[in-house]
């Protein structure tokens, strides 16, 4: 969308800013990247909503019922690809699925991998890190949703499941074919409801992202955050996880991170420790589990975290 870049520009200019000064250029950035991302926001909402309209819960948790193994977990990664777009959003599925009586490995899959790895961050990823990165970055998310899920299933931890939602009773409830119309009010309803509620965090991540591209010295980021730092993916994966955002909210940060310096496994554990793991998804999901299953959910997700960041910092060369 360079085209957009440069007619904003050219409009600014005309109104007497330098675009190439600090405040032109933060106002610059802040204006491309949000109509940017909310025009990429209403196009994969819409996309993945239909898509998603053909998997409500229950015929979703019938599909999931007659697939045993490593099978089901790879099946609830995909499926987690499809689904709302933040950590928040995915823990009431992952609630009604364990109280419908799915396996907890599988339930797991389908949580790591619905805000990590869905089909919105391959093409937002794509947009500014190419198709190789998009493509790796959703694998990996997918590997360690099977892995992370797989490892759980057989760790046998249904007893850290906290009682009233073992002991919530599943109804079986008919569900009426759709027809096109149908579905396409579905997705436009999702359209406007996720748009409500993830604007705030767009324009938050945009303005952190022209601080960073336009104010923060380039030093400073390439230090602490550069390649040549050791432990730069393990500080980013941290940083990551008291904000609470979605693709859409960390992809300016990402961006502006990127141009200053920072190694790409830096920037896409820091998108990984913010989709994945934050506060406020940690908090509700200790309202559905134990501490012990939370920790171990926690670790698993940290630990793939931080090993992709550094399997992109060793193989960036290669791919950008």
């Amino acid at each position: 969308m360079n085209w957009l870049n440069r007619l904003i520009g050219t409009i600014l200019t005309a109104c007497g800013l330098d675009i190439t000064g600090r405040i032109g250029g933060s106002i610059r950035f802040f204006v491309y990247d949000t109509i940017k991302i909310m025009i990429l926001l209403g196009v994969l909402i819409l996309i993945v909503s239909y898509i998603q309209s053909y998997f409500p819960p229950e015929r979703t948790k019938k599909l999931l019922g007659r697939v045993r193994g490593i099978g089901a977990n790879i099946i609830a990664a995909l499926l987690g690809t499809v689904t709302p777009f933040c950590s928040c959003s995915s823990i009431p599925l992952f609630i009604g699925f364990t109280s419908a009586g799915l396996p907890l490995g599988v339930t797991f899959s389908f949580l790591i991998s619905s805000p990590m790895a869905d089909i919105g961050s391959i093409v937002l990823l794509m947009s500014i890190f190419g198709w190789k990165v998009a493509l790796l970055y959703v694998a990996l998310g997918l590997m360690i949703a099977v892995i992370g899920g797989t490892l759980i299933g057989k760790l046998n931890f249904e007893n850290q499941v906290e009682e009233y939602i073992r002991n919530v009773k599943s109804l079986e409830m008919p569900q009426e074919e759709l027809h096109f119309s149908d579905r396409m009010n579905y997705a436009w309803a999702q359209v406007a409801s996720t748009a409500k509620k993830v604007t705030p965090y767009v324009l938050a991540g945009v303005g952190v992202g022209a601080v960073i591209h336009n104010w923060i010295p380039e030093e400073i980021i390439v230090k602490l955050l550069g390649g040549d730092n050791p432990f730069g993916v393990i500080l980013a994966a941290a940083a990551g996880v008291p904000m609470y955002a979605d693709i859409f909210g960390t992809i300016p940060i990402a961006e502006a991170l990127l141009a200053k310096g920072a190694s790409l496994g830096v920037v896409l554990s820091f998108m990984m420790g913010v989709t994945t793991l934050s506060l406020p998804s940690m908090i509700m999901l200790r309202k559905a589990v134990k501490p012990k299953l939370l920790g171990i959910f926690v670790a698993i997700c940290t630990g793939g975290i931080i090993l992709v960041g550094y399997f992109f910092n060793l193989i960036q060369p290669r791919i950008i």
